[in-house]
């Protein structure tokens, strides 16, 4: 039986969650610019600004709510961290998931990312922007 990893957290408050909610409403804006018929490459870099976007809003409100959040290498222990945020943080997490699901295509693949997983993933980090909002409105 392979030992199971610690996850690794990192303590942040509320002047760090508004540093990473700016991060995200920027990250978005330019996820925001391409649309479905931009060039293949254009979209890759969207789609991979719509991830970026996702990551720091989920930072943002588990900052908020937590006073921590994740620093693993692997996003998905995020996913685990934002779901304890109350309340959304389930419905935050699942969208954080889907989001993180085109990461390695958008970054890191050689094929075309069509329109439609592109408009899906800025509508998922616009979400996840939203949902950040409204923790840190709390």
């Amino acid at each position: 039986m392979t030992p199971r990893r610690a996850s690794r957290t990192q303590d942040c408050g509320a002047g760090d969650a508004r540093g990473r909610l700016r991060d995200a409403r920027a990250q978005l804006d330019l996820a925001e610019l391409a649309t479905a018929g931009s060039a293949p490459e254009e979209r890759k870099a969207a789609a991979s600004c719509a991830v970026l976007a996702g990551i720091a809003a989920a930072d943002a409100a588990c900052c908020r709510s937590l006073g921590r959040r994740s620093r693993a290498q692997d996003h998905h222990e995020a996913v685990a961290l934002v779901r304890q945020v109350a309340p959304g943080g389930p419905g935050a997490a699942r969208q954080l998931e889907r989001l993180l699901a085109v990461k390695d295509q958008a970054q890191y693949g050689f094929g075309d990312l069509g329109g439609q997983m592109l408009l899906t993933a800025v509508r998922q980090a616009r979400a996840l922007v939203g949902f950040a909002e409204q923790v840190l409105g709390r």
